[in-house]
């Protein structure tokens, strides 16, 4: 293997324009960004945001990350063109929405290291990982699609070099929200992100993601005795990740439930034969026979009336996914799951195969050694075996302990 060409600390980066006018950022040290959202803040490392104002459009981009001024680490996380879905929330900042991603970035992060998952050389760079997130509020004529996406993509490559250079660590994203085809009809957003800027990946990190689930609900419900071809599971949400679910679940026979928002893809779900429910009727969906649901919609599926739907949801006893900002309260979410008996694993255990990929893609990139994200749909095998100790380890336990908690434990044990 060859040693790693990333830069020193000590050694500064350079920024460099497309043309595109940026002013200098506005800095939130730690103590200020963890007031966006102390209630995950608590007990997290140190957070810095750089949010860049365009200085005409009024877009927004919020870079969120863990790594410290001047390290050089790693700063892992997706670039999120943030959807009408979340922008049209009440009181919508893309300084907290970065902050509370990277936080679960950094989960993440954390729960790889814990478990030893991951390709070579994310494996060997680990100790230089940290989780960050990038979060940009365009305005409707720029989504990707529209008339000014490309104007509001090279807003944010030159905010991408700016930060390397200022902040002296490297940006490294992947896959998100709010990309796809532009406006020119033949090139995707992710392409153009690649070609200006090293660190952003093209892999379809959706796949790898998608493989951890399965492997993690194949685990969870073998724990409690239900082969995954005898199960009925239950998908909130079928975009990339979702349909990749759909895909490895209907090889095993497995019996599908889902809701989706979207109706283009609940036409393309229910013509496989699936049983397919608008958002709207998410509690009557929770409702129905099952044994697990795995959620991977664009946030906020395990609201409060969602947890108790699912409490009192008899033959349901796993809760799992890879879905970001998927609870408000996430202590008290999983308190009430784990005393209703039922068995939750969050959601950035299941979703650090994405990250995984990105870095992984990033790092043979650097380093010119060959790629084959086909290698992290392997390493998302590893995923069902702590999902299943773990699990078994919280019903021999009455659930007194949860997932989380039982995960570490038994990653202690060396057993994982």
């Amino acid at each position: 293997m060859k040693r790693s060409t990333l830069p020193r600390p000590d050694v500064p980066l350079h920024a460099s324009t497309i043309g595109v006018p940026i002013a200098a950022p506005t800095i939130l040290e730690p103590a200020a960004a963890s007031k966006l959202v102390p209630a995950q803040s608590m007990g997290a490392p140190k957070i810095w945001v750089y949010r860049y104002l365009h200085p005409f459009t009024r877009w927004r981009l919020s870079i969120a990350t863990h790594a410290e001024p001047g390290s050089g680490k790693l700063s892992l996380g997706g670039f999120r063109i943030a959807p009408h879905e979340r922008t049209s929330l009440a009181g919508f900042d893309s300084d907290r929405e970065a902050v509370a991603l990277a936080i679960g970035m950094e989960e993440k992060v954390t729960w790889s290291r814990l478990i030893g998952v991951g390709g070579p050389l994310a494996r060997r760079d680990m100790s230089r990982l940290v989780g960050g997130k990038c979060v940009l509020h365009p305005t409707p004529d720029a989504r990707v699609g529209q008339p000014r996406d490309a104007e509001l993509l090279n807003f944010a490559v030159s905010c991408f070099r700016d930060v390397e250079a200022r902040a002296g660590f490297r940006l490294i994203t992947g896959q998100d929200m709010g990309h796809g085809m532009m406006f020119d009809g033949h090139t995707h957003s992710l392409r153009y992100l690649n070609t200006r800027f090293d660190g952003c990946v093209v892999a379809d990190t959706s796949k790898p993601t998608g493989e951890g689930n399965f492997h993690v609900l194949v685990g969870m419900l073998r724990a409690f005795g239900v082969p995954i071809e005898r199960a009925t599971v239950g998908l909130i949400g079928c975009g990339n990740i979702g349909m990749h679910l759909v895909e490895r679940l209907r090889e095993q026979g497995t019996t599908i439930l889902a809701l989706e928002s979207n109706a283009a893809r609940r036409a393309e779900v229910a013509a496989l034969g699936i049983e397919v429910w608008p958002a709207e009727e998410k509690l009557a969906f929770l409702r129905r026979p099952m044994d697990a649901v795995a959620v991977n919609a664009s946030g906020g599926s395990l609201d409060a009336p969602a947890i108790a739907a699912i409490a009192a949801n008899a033959r349901l006893t796993v809760v799992c996914g890879a879905e970001n900002l998927v609870m408000a309260d996430h202590a008290a979410g999983s308190d009430a799951l784990r005393g209703a008996k039922k068995a939750y694993c969050p959601t950035a255990l299941g979703g650090m195969m994405g990250y995984l990929t990105a870095v992984e893609e990033y790092l043979a990139r650097l380093e010119r050694e060959p790629f084959d994200v086909q290698s992290m749909m392997e390493a998302a095998a590893l995923l069902e075996r702590p999902a299943y100790e773990a699990t078994t380890r919280v019903i021999s336990r009455d659930f007194t302990v949860s997932v989380a908690d039982a995960v570490r434990a038994v990653s202690d044990e060396g057993t994982v």
